[in-house]
Parts: structure tokens; C-alpha cells; sequence
């Protein structure tokens, strides 16, 4: 016990004793390199991914990006430290003095003393050529590398930002964050569309594995089923500034339209892309609201307006030029009897009676929306597709990762 108490002590004092070692570089982003104001000459580190090699008789020119900023660091190296590996898409560290360039292109260089590849690079075999500007639908192609560009790479950061805005927001508003289930009995928008979830055992006897086919019509609640997508309870809706019409207002305004739709426009049809657009330009281009849609196209949960032979609910649409609808959202039945008497009509009422326990036990008056946040990103970005705001899209005949 003695001796383990000695060399606790000895441990301590050998972790707590200064070490006879120079002082490390900092490490700096590319960002922040950039941005260093009246650079003196100090030792610094930086990581990323070559973008550029240029070797000259004397002097080699590399340029230096890790995904911080737009703009590369140029490093500047003497030329015996030019090598094969020193290539497009090879990461690197580099380590040496930071100086004021004598260039106009940029305000600092980094004056190498250390270069180090961590990762090589075969430049050519690497789907993004240096100096090429390759169209978003070649980069589909690699989601898992286009992220090394600029524009995909912004797209990502600009995501992660709006992300933790979103978040920030409803935190400080006093909302608390949850994790619905992914896989769930529950039809959560009343459209039915769901995938019965199956294990195919026969063709696999070592693993297990999950695929998807076409769900019963008589679903039953002992099957597991993943949904489409869950509307947040989230409160607080309406704000000034925009256009608000009902769903029979825009009805009228699309029959009384000169143009030939391919889907004729009905009272009780649901609105297509072709309206929406139609809609938006109608109104000016600017943000537009649709309220009160008819009851057979809203989920069962949504409240009755109980307004006549119409038959609508207190349900809302907002639309955005370029994108056409991101945001949908309701005021929630709250009233016991309407619910149930709904749900009993559509023979729903067992399956769903933990949603009318909701109801019977403390509920109150309430509402909510859901976004399409890829919407939002393409609405914020003026990104035209929405499978190049995704970091991994999935779309017809694509499931590369």
C-alpha cells in the first residue's frame, strides 16, 4: 500500500513537471490564417487538402484548403520539398512561419518549414479534376466525396448553421426537443403511405435483412411500419407580411386561369406543383398562405371548421416562390366527442385509442406545423434541386451509399 502510494505521488508530479520541449505551433484553420492581421513571422500548423501545386526551379507554390473558407492558403516551400505525393486531393499538414505575402492575390502565405501528406491522392483517378467545374448532377454521382468542393461544402456548412438556428430558436422559446420513432405502427398522416417492414431470411441465412414491399390494406397494429414523416407539435404559426387566401380562393383563382394545367384544378383535389407555382406568381411572387382546406384531404387529427356542406379544416399551407410548399401545419382537434366519433367512422377508433387518451386525460387547445427543412435550405440558398442540399440523397435508380 505504501509503495502504490509513493508512485501516485511520483506519477503526479512527473504529469504536473513543465517538459524540456519547444513550444508547439498553433494550429490554425485556413480561415483564421487568412484573417491574422499584420502576420510577424509566427509558427503555425495547418491542415487540409491540396487544391493546387504549382513547382517552379526554386520555389514550390501549393494552395491549401481544409473547407473553412472559399479562399486557399497559399504555401510557399522550398522546391526539395516537391514530391509525387504533393498532389490534387491529398491531405496535408503543413507546419512553418506565417508572413505578409509580397503578392496583391493575398494578404498572407504560409512559409513551410515541415511539409507532411498524411493521406495520398491519385490525382487521376479522382472523379474531381483540378480546375474543372463540374455540374451538380456529376457530383450526385459521389456524395461522398463532392463534399471536397466548394459549392457542396458550403451548402453543408450552411445547413449545419441553419440547423442549429432552428434548434437555438425553439430552445430559447421554451420548446423541449424529442426523437419520434422512425419505425412506428402509427399512419401518422392519414395518407397511408407506409412500407411493411419484412425479414427475408431465406436468402440470407447469416444476417438478417430488412426490405420493404407494398403495405396491406388491412394494416394492423401488430405490424411495424416506417412512416413518411411526423409533423412536430410545435405552436405559434401566422405572422405578418404575408398573403392569406383560403383553399375555395385559390380553387377560383386557378379555374378562372388562362392557363392549360395538367391536372384540372377541382374543389377537393389536392393542389399540385403546376398550382402552387401558378398560385405564387398569381399573388405577386411573395410568400402566400392557404388556409381551410377540405376535410378528405387532411389527416384525421386536424380541427373541423365545422362550416357547412363544405366540410373544412383549420389546416395551413405556406408557399414560397421557387419551391412551392414548406410549411404545413393545423390546429389539432381537441374536442373528445369530435375526435372519437371521427375515428369510429373510419373504424379507426381502436387502433388510435392512445391518440383520444390524449384527449380524455388534461388536453388543451393546441396547433402545429412541420417543415420541409431541404425546402427551406433551397428557399434560403436558391439551390434549384433538392437533392444537392442533402449530404446523401436517395432518388429513383440511386442509393449509392
Amino acid at each position: 500500500m505504501l509503495t502504490a502510494r509513493y508512485l501516485l505521488r511520483a506519477l503526479r508530479f512527473c504529469s504536473s513537471a513543465p517538459c524540456p520541449r519547444h513550444k508547439p505551433s498553433a494550429k490554425l484553420s485556413v480561415r483564421d490564417a487568412l484573417g491574422a492581421q499584420n502576420p510577424s513571422g509566427e509558427r503555425v500548423k495547418v491542415q487540409g487538402w491540396i487544391r493546387s501545386v504549382r513547382s517552379q526551379k526554386e520555389v514550390l507554390f501549393l494552395h491549401v484548403n481544409d473547407g473553412s473558407s472559399l479562399e486557399s492558403l497559399q504555401v510557399v516551400a522550398d522546391s526539395s520539398f516537391d514530391s509525387r505525393e504533393l498532389a490534387f486531393g491529398s491531405s496535408v499538414e503543413v507546419q512553418g512561419q506565417l508572413i505578409k505575402s509580397p503578392s496583391k492575390r493575398q494578404n498572407v502565405e504560409l512559409k513551410a518549414e515541415k511539409i507532411e501528406v498524411i493521406g495520398n491522392c491519385d490525382a487521376k483517378a479522382f472523379p474531381i479534376k483540378y480546375k474543372e467545374r463540374h455540374p451538380l448532377e456529376y457530383l450526385r454521382q459521389y456524395p461522398h466525396l463532392r463534399c471536397r468542393t466548394n459549392v457542396l461544402g458550403s451548402i453543408l456548412r450552411v445547413r449545419s448553421e441553419a440547423t442549429a438556428a432552428i434548434h437555438s430558436f425553439f430552445k430559447d422559446s421554451g420548446f423541449v426537443h424529442i426523437h419520434t420513432p422512425i419505425i412506428t405502427s402509427n399512419d401518422c398522416e392519414g395518407a397511408g403511405e407506409l412500407f411493411q417492414v419484412e425479414v427475408m431470411e431465406e436468402l440470407f441465412k447469416a444476417t438478417t435483412v430488412m426490405v420493404l414491399s407494398n403495405c396491406p390494406e388491412d394494416v394492423e397494429l401488430c405490424h411495424k411500419f416506417i412512416a413518411p414523416g411526423q409533423k412536430d407539435r410545435l405552436e405559434h404559426m401566422l405572422k405578418n407580411n404575408f398573403l392569406i387566401i383560403s383553399y375555395t380562393e385559390a380553387v377560383e383563382i386557378l379555374k378562372q386561369a388562362s392557363q392549360n394545367f395538367t391536372f384540372t384544378p377541382e374543389w377537393g383535389i389536392d393542389l399540385q406543383t403546376e398550382h402552387e407555382k401558378y398560385l405564387l406568381k398569381h399573388c405577386g411572387n411573395i410568400p402566400v398562405f392557404i388556409i381551410n382546406y377540405p376535410s378528405a384531404l387532411k389527416p384525421f387529427y386536424m380541427r373541423d371548421n365545422e362550416d357547412g356542406p363544405q366540410h373544412t379544416v383549420a389546416a395551413v399551407d405556406l408557399l414560397v416562390p421557387g419551391v412551392g410548399e414548406l410549411f404545413g401545419g393545423s390546429l389539432r382537434e381537441e374536442r373528445y366527442h369530435v375526435l372519437e366519433q371521427r375515428l369510429a367512422r373510419s373504424g379507426l377508433k381502436e387502433a388510435y385509442q392512445w391518440y383520444l387518451d390524449l384527449r380524455r386525460f388534461g388536453s388543451v387547445p393546441h396547433g402545429g406545423f412541420g417543415m420541409g427543412f431541404e425546402r427551406y435550405l433551397q428557399c434560403i440558398l436558391g439551390v434549384e434541386n433538392i437533392k444537392d442540399v442533402m449530404p446523401f440523397p436517395r432518388f429513383t435508380h440511386s442509393c449509392l451509399l
